[in-house]
């Protein structure tokens, strides 16, 4: 753990989570065709006596986890794309807009203790000159590769090499496998149509982006932050719900959980706070944040009207837009598409509307009798965006409560109209992702996934799950992780991940990495299902050392190497342990692999002896064939 260093007022001194993962050192990348970036990756250190090489893999925890880096929390990360954004010479610093009270949530029902400012505010964010997009699309159309998409390409080849040359970290025994011919069957996978290709190149990242099919969320006013993409023929991501409530944590509490998050591998991370101090908190969350920040920006409107939806407008909406476009969000969940014809459909739901958005959205329709004010200045949010490349996370503000509510009218309307936005959205060059359900049962995940492709123009999805059933209060990471992984390998990009406290209550720090971990089993599941080039080679690896019977290869490979050591040592703690062959669940006599590998000893033993007589079998024979030899 380590302290943060600075001058501070009436914040108390907090912690964070540093330092490495077990048997792991961070290494950086350089690149090719721009040389100063530098992308990080996590190499796993394999036993001397394993044979191996270090083990390269994606990671999401910025410099919280190299020992080499200075952390300091009241001071921020530092800013490593700041210098690729105004190079470009398309950006212009402006006074910002002071904050306000009401940005805070002081009007109305004063809730907890008031959050000191971030010390190192910029008061002069950036924007893009008049008549300019700074969006990642507006350079991708333009065929402009962005340090940001080398700096992509690197970090989703985990450090492969191409086979036909290119950049790498570390060469991969498993690369030949690029060859579909030469691909076993469980390397194959089935993609549903997805265009994943064997390597990834800074040209195939500036092509799927122009084309819509995925985003880089990446708003120039958070440099800090560490470019990622979110796309269906990429790395299957996932992200991690943190904030505060009226009721319930804390700044310390909540940049903890950011950490945390990103130490476990979450890709981005969604602020949802409410209550006060929801201005104060998002800048010290992101600030130090090496992964994108998603809001919704209508929970901190509401705040700003007492919580009376009937008292939002749009000009406070979008002012709410304005001043979180200044801070850095890198994506909003904008409810456009909870149109008023179809808040009707949903009276006939089990559960209603489960989005808050949405449901405070839908109070505004229904009280004013007037069309959604996002809907009809969704043109207007456009051009806003293009200005910071914020990117559009266009919500379900209808998505499925129940299993019972499932593919309903209501949602599916909601999802035709969210297809025709993103085509406006395009128009302005405006990157944009689609959310997704819910609770939804099984059989009916893969319809969600096929008629998102076909309305949404194959825009990257982003799914909550689905929970496949509602009977599990408590586990609810498992009932969606199970429909995640279903969903993740019939092509969603992204997926949001559920903890143990969904439906209960605020997940704390030890919930937020079971929801992590849970996820990341997904994501990677559908990797794997999907055929992604480079997913089985961690299997692979696993595999081996668990064969091999090298426990801290096996450990140090696993998502979560703290738990898998100390489970097994629950049961076999001493050092020796680490070497036997056997665990405590089969014991020494009883242990399938340890036989196996008897039986191939064995096996090995007699193939040697066939070798052997065969071998005397063949001199007999050249010797003649006769039993008795002449002697001299």
């Amino acid at each position: 753990m380590a302290n943060a260093n600075a001058a501070k007022k009436t914040l108390p001194e907090f912690k964070v989570t540093t330092g490495p993962l077990p048997a792991s050192h961070k290494v950086y990348v350089a690149g090719e065709k721009f040389p100063d970036i530098r992308v990080p990756l996590r190499e796993i250190e394999l036993s001397k006596g394993s044979g191996q090489p270090n083990f390269s893999v994606y990671d999401t925890s910025g410099p919280f986890s190299d020992p080499a880096a200075n952390i300091d929390i009241y001071k921020g990360l530092p800013k490593i794309r700041d210098a690729w954004i105004r190079e470009r010479g398309d950006v212009e610093e402006y006074i910002g807009r002071p904050v306000k009270p009401e940005d805070n949530g002081v009007k109305g029902e004063a809730r907890g203790a008031a959050v000191e400012e971030f010390q190192y505010v910029n008061q002069k964010p950036l924007r893009a000159k008049t008549g300019k997009s700074v969006t990642q699309m507006t350079y991708a159309r333009a065929g402009i590769i962005t340090p940001e998409m080398e700096f992509i390409t690197i970090r989703e080849n985990e450090g492969r090499s191409n086979p036909v040359g290119g950049n790498a970290a570390a060469q991969d025994p498993a690369q030949s496998l690029s060859d579909s011919q030469d691909l076993k069957p469980y390397q194959k996978g089935n993609s549903f149509g997805a265009s994943i290709p064997p390597f990834i190149t800074p040209e195939f990242v500036r092509d799927e982006i122009a084309r819509g099919r995925a985003i880089i969320p990446n708003n120039i006013n958070h440099p800090e932050s560490e470019p990622m993409i979110i796309g269906r023929n990429f790395k299957v991501k996932i992200n991690a719900n943190i904030g505060n409530s009226a009721v319930t944590s804390s700044v310390a509490e909540e940049v903890e959980k950011m950490v945390w998050s990103t130490r476990w591998g979450a890709d981005t991370v969604m602020d949802l706070s409410t209550g006060r101090n929801i201005h104060n908190i998002r800048e010290w969350i992101i600030r130090n944040s090496p992964v994108p920040i998603g809001t919704v920006p209508i929970y901190q409107a509401l705040e700003k009207v007492g919580g009376i939806a009937e008292e939002l407008t749009y000009d406070i909406f979008r002012d709410t837009l304005i001043e979180q476009c200044e801070q850095g969000v890198d994506y909003f969940t904008i409810h456009a598409g909870v149109r008023l014809q179809y808040i009707p459909l949903t009276e006939h739901r089990m559960t209603g509307i489960v989005s808050r958005g949405g449901s405070i959205l839908a109070k505004w329709c229904m009280s004013h009798h007037k069309e959604n004010f996002l809907y009809t200045n969704f043109e207007d949010i456009c051009e806003l965006l293009r200005q910071y490349d914020v990117s559009f996370s266009l919500g379900d503000g209808l998505r499925p409560g129940s299993q019972h509510d499932a593919n309903d009218a209501a949602q599916f309307g909601e999802l035709k109209t969210l297809g025709e936005l993103t085509q406006i959205a395009w128009k302005h060059e405006v990157q944009t992702m689609i959310e997704g359900p819910g609770h939804v049962p099984m059989h009916l995940i893969k319809e969600n996934m096929e008629k998102q492709l076909e309305l949404c123009g194959e825009a990257p999805f982003y799914t909550l799950g689905p929970l496949t059933t509602d009977i599990a209060p408590g586990y609810d990471h498992i009932t969606s992780g199970i429909g995640a992984a279903m969903i993740g390998w019939f092509g969603t990009a992204m997926l949001c991940y559920v903890t143990p406290k969904e439906h209960l209550g605020l997940p704390d720090r030890d919930d937020v990495k079971v929801g992590v971990i849970t996820y990341k089993i997904a994501a990677h599941a559908a990797d794997l299902a999907k055929g992604h080039p480079s997913a089985h080679r961690r299997d692979d690896a696993l595999s081996k050392a668990r064969f091999d019977f090298r426990w801290q290869d096996q450990f140090n490979l696993s998502l979560d190497p703290e738990t898998a050591k100390d489970f097994h040592d629950e049961t076999l703690p001493a050092e020796g342990a680490k070497v036997a062959h056997f665990c405590s669940m089969c014991g020494p006599k009883f242990c399938s692999m340890k036989i196996s590998q008897d039986v191939r000893e064995y096996a090995a033993s007699e193939r040697e002896k066939e070798k052997g007589m065969q071998e005397m079998a063949e001199k007999f024979k050249e010797s003649g064939g006769e039993i008795y030899q002449k002697v001299g």
